[in-house]
């Protein structure tokens, strides 16, 4: 009997710790705006990543802050966002763009780098990726 209990105790144990450690994983950056965001975000994941290899991150993109995942666009230093986005898509990062904004803002999916997928609405998207236990960083 109190063998079952310890084993009992230990497999609980054992499948709490292992939730605990999966929901640290997960991590969402949020942004709305690319001129004041985007760079930020990106270093900030980089390090992220730097820090923590098996960290599963995901951006979430909507209104202005798709901009930086369209062709052809440059942060103020005239520098192109392709490159860094690129490198850290091959990291594992995920990023999604919000079709709500693509309507709203008579935009292409086409007009995006190859990296970007898409979601239905990005503010439906942060709220589920946050009841899944990933942390939620606004840079």
């Amino acid at each position: 009997m109190l063998n079952t209990v310890r084993s009992l105790a230990l497999s609980l144990l054992l499948a709490a710790s292992s939730l605990a450690a999966s929901a640290q994983d997960g991590v969402v950056y949020h942004l709305d705006d690319t001129s004041s965001q985007a760079l930020k975000a990106l270093r900030n994941i980089r390090n992220h990543l730097d820090v923590d290899p098996a960290a599963k991150i995901t951006v979430v993109a909507h209104a202005f802050g798709v901009d930086f995942l369209m062709q052809g666009m440059k942060d103020r230093s005239d520098n192109s966002f392709e490159g860094p986005v690129a490198a850290l898509a091959s990291r594992g990062v995920k990023f999604e763009i919000c079709e709500i904004t693509l309507k709203n803002r008579n935009l292409n999916r086409d007009q995006f780098l190859q990296e970007a997928s898409f979601t239905p609405s990005g503010v439906v998207r942060l709220a589920k990726l946050q009841q899944q236990g990933f942390a939620y960083i606004k840079p």
